[in-house]
């Protein structure tokens, strides 16, 4: 790196001046001596176009070392990092030269690896970054500080030139999506699996919010987010839209809208209903804990009757009537859990910001007995058609993972 940068400010403008003055001094000379004045203009021509490319070169090295520079620069500001800061060649040799891919998505590419300890880990490598390296920056500042047990772990990363990696503990189980979106019996979830990767879900966001020395806002809560260990003990993980706040700030501003559609909570992009909070990330949980509970996305325009489309007005509509959500060979307790879950989701994704509950209120409320908890007065945010409108209408302005 330290050769690029040498040679980078070295091939700056002012060397390219002289060369072609110099050069076309020396093409007169000659030319002229010879009575060749047509040779030295197509030379002169020629020389304009090297001159082009050079420059466009120059620029676009100057343009990604830039880039380089910020991420290398923020690594070696800090150190209190615990992950380990791994050479290209160290991660080529525990993927074994990426043999074994377990995922692929916009944030680039997953690879199975193994640490000389023999533990496996998941490398993830990470594609032409859009934010000038600030995902990874923020990857890497925000798993590196922290340490809960329903946190994904960051064992360490590496820089090598434009190539940018992070190592992960392994997670045999993969995400909870494929649990609850599976039709697939085998992989199926009991509720009181499900109820319990909730709670552990929640948990983790509350230490994120609370338990660290900053408030860490995720914005991108959602199943492909959560991983899962080998006793299904969920991870939160995906740190690349993450932020860092000082704990006393209620509100805070953002110079883009980030997340991804359907779990984005409303004040994102509707800036007359309360200030950008840690709230958002309480909005996305409720988003994910409805489909957990549904084994469902929340907008699904082939379900059965169209009431049921909008899943989250559906339930509230169910409850409101006092009616019970159907679930086949449940047995009393299983029926309890779920309808705590609704009840606790429903509070999640309040339109207003200042309606929902705090993180560690929402682990209270799972924890608690069903009885103590009410319905809230006001219904979801949206009906079927103003959420597909509203997906329509800000899906060009969105930071959306396509993970």
């Amino acid at each position: 790196m330290d050769r690029v940068v040498v040679y980078t400010d070295y091939f700056n403008h002012e060397f390219l001046y002289k060369l072609i003055d110099l050069f076309s001094h020396a093409c007169v000379a000659v030319f002229i001596g010879f009575g060749l004045i047509g040779w030295y203009v197509a030379a002169i021509h020629a020389l304009g176009t090297l001159f082009v490319i050079a420059f466009l070169i120059y620029k676009w090295r100057r343009r990604h070392l830039s880039v380089y520079n910020a991420v290398e620069e923020f690594l070696q500001s800090q150190n209190n990092l615990v992950p380990i800061n791994y050479s290209f060649s160290e991660i080529k040799k525990m993927t074994k030269g990426f043999r074994e891919k377990l995922g692929e998505g916009g944030y680039g590419t997953v690879f199975k690896g193994t640490l000389r300890s023999g533990c496996l880990v998941a490398v993830k490598m990470l594609g032409q970054s859009k934010t000038n390296g600030q995902d990874f920056i923020n990857e890497v500042a925000t798993i590196g500080r922290i340490h809960h047990v329903n946190v994904v772990q960051l064992i360490g990363y590496c820089v090598h030139g434009s190539k940018r990696a992070l190592v992960y503990d392994f997670m045999p189980k993969g995400s909870l999506d494929k649990y609850i979106f599976s039709s697939d019996e085998s992989i199926f979830l009991d509720t009181k699996k499900t109820y319990n990767i909730a709670l552990g879900v929640a948990r983790g966001i509350e230490y994120l919010h609370r338990g660290c020395d900053m408030q860490i806002l995720h914005f991108d809560i959602k199943p492909h987010n959560i991983l899962l260990d080998e006793n299904f003990i969920p991870k939160v993980s995906d740190f690349g839209l993450a932020k860092l706040y000082p704990i006393k700030d209620n509100t805070i501003c953002l110079t883009a809208v980030r997340g991804t559609l359907g779990y984005m909570a409303p004040e994102l992009f509707y800036k007359n209903i309360g200030g950008i909070s840690y709230k958002a990330d309480i909005y996305s949980f409720g988003m994910m804990l409805m489909e957990m509970v549904g084994k469902r996305k929340n907008l699904n325009a082939f379900a059965e009757h169209s009431s049921q489309i909008y899943f989250p007005t559906w339930v509230y509509d169910q409850f409101n009537d006092g009616k019970d959500i159907e679930i086949d060979c449940a047995t009393e307790e299983e029926k309890q859990i779920v309808n705590k879950m609704i009840i606790v989701a429903l509070w999640c994704i309040q339109m207003n910001p200042s309606n929902r509950p705090s993180m560690n209120k929402v682990v209270e409320m799972l924890e608690g007995e069903v009885e103590h908890l009410q319905i809230p007065s006001k219904a979801p945010l949206s009906s079927p058609e103003r959420v597909i409108k509203d997906c329509e209408d800000n899906s060009s302005q969105t930071s959306s993972s396509t993970s």
